[in-house]
């Protein structure tokens, strides 16, 4: 499995714009309900940072979620920061990101 986290800050004007995006994203994975794939996306405490946390086997399926490819289509745009992705290598955890259903 690769774990992957992502960070970027968008302008502050574009904020609803992007939470609205990233929902839709939710609502395809929801319908779609890809294997292999956990993925979590949090709005940091500076309202308009975002960080985007991925676990997928070799095959990640978000590309496939046509949201997903509407959401990145205009994200340098949207962006002050631009996104930042790297691979995260755990060295433990405590029930992070269990299934909470």
């Amino acid at each position: 499995m690769k774990r992957v986290i992502v960070r970027y800050r968008v302008k502050p004007e574009r904020v609803a714009e992007n939470e609205e995006l990233v929902r839709a994203v939710y609502a395809e994975l929801h319908e779609a309900a890809p294997d292999g794939l956990r993925y979590g996306t949090f709005r940091l405490e500076d309202g308009v940072s975002f960080v985007h946390i991925a676990e997928h086997a070799d095959d990640n399926p978000l590309p496939l979620i046509a949201a997903f490819q509407r959401f990145q289509e205009g994200i340098g745009d949207r962006c002050d920061e631009p996104p930042l992705a790297v691979e995260m290598h755990e060295i433990g955890t405590y029930r992070l990101l269990e299934d909470k259903r």
